[in-house]
């Protein structure tokens, strides 16, 4: 049987408040400087995220924020507040960015890495009220911010996106987008938008980027993106008629790929990745 939910923690996560003062507790802290979250070596090949607030590091921190318990483990994001000339790294440690962590640590800590950068992401992009432009304040009781003169309540934003293999019998629908790397080709993806099903963002993205129609669409998995704030919803679809007919604002090329000719696949890290490694299973019977 294909893998079905493999994005999903493997310990549960529980979100809430924490009492007290949290720089005084210990506990995963996920501290950013900019884009990249602060990590100490191991050995060559593993990272650990720091155990340490920020205060007792010796860094300025501009946002502190409790996450929740991971398992028995309290959990926390920080984002620094940066000098001109950038944050320096205790000795020891250093910034790594997010995906430089895939493989290097466990795969919860990854994916608790990345919900804290989201909500990083979202702190920093809600600073005002989208109604009344008054400055913001954070709720205690909840990941949330409010706005203290009409009430507007904001929390993290999340961004639906669908992402489907698509397979004309033996054959997998692959595209090149021109900020991939030059071989590099996945699978089709797009945000789904306002009045939409997540069966009919499939078709219409297929159809708008390649021509394509597709049938016979089914949920595989889902995964949190980051980058900044996508959901990402994965299906498969079956080949349904049209030719290829290349949309450039999204894509500059696109082919059906046999399992012996497949180019350049994305990361493991990545859920375009399961789809297509799925296909493979599907028609070598052997796991990708």
């Amino acid at each position: 049987m294909l893998k079905q939910y493999p994005f999903a923690l493997k310990t549960p996560f529980r979100p809430g408040a924490l009492p007290g003062d949290p720089t005084s507790v210990s506990g995963l802290w996920f501290i950013f400087s900019r884009e990249k979250v602060l990590v100490q070596m191991i050995d060559r090949d593993s990272l650990a995220v720091s155990a340490r607030s920020p205060e007792s590091l010796g860094l300025p921190a501009a946002f502190t924020r409790y996450l929740g318990r991971h398992g028995t483990i309290d959990c926390f994001v920080a984002e620094l507040a940066e000098p001109a000339d950038g944050c320096e790294a205790p000795p020891g440690m250093q910034f790594r960015s997010l995906r430089s962590l895939f493989g290097a640590t466990d795969e919860d800590i990854f994916s608790l890495a990345g919900r804290a950068l989201q909500i990083i992401h979202w702190h920093r992009e809600h600073h005002f009220c989208g109604r009344c432009g008054t400055a913001m304040v954070d709720r205690s009781a909840e990941l949330a911010r409010e706005c203290p003169n009409c009430s507007l309540i904001s929390h993290p934003r999340l961004s639906p996106a669908v992402i489907m293999a698509v397979v004309r019998e033996d054959k997998i629908l692959l595209a090149h987008s021109p900020r991939f790397p030059e071989d590099m080709y996945s699978t089709l993806a797009g945000f789904v938008e306002p009045g939409e099903t997540l069966e009919e963002a499939v078709g219409r993205e297929v159809w708008e980027e390649t021509g394509i129609d597709v049938d016979n669409i089914r949920y595989v998995a889902s995964q949190p993106w980051p980058f900044p704030h996508s959901l990402m919803i994965g299906f498969s679809a079956r080949y349904a008629g049209g030719e290829i007919r290349i949309d450039d604002k999204e894509i500059d090329a696109a082919g059906w790929f046999g399992v012996h000719e497949l180019p350049l696949l994305p990361s493991k890290v990545s859920i375009a990745r399961l789809l297509i490694d799925n296909f493979i299973t599907t028609q070598t019977g052997k796991k990708a």
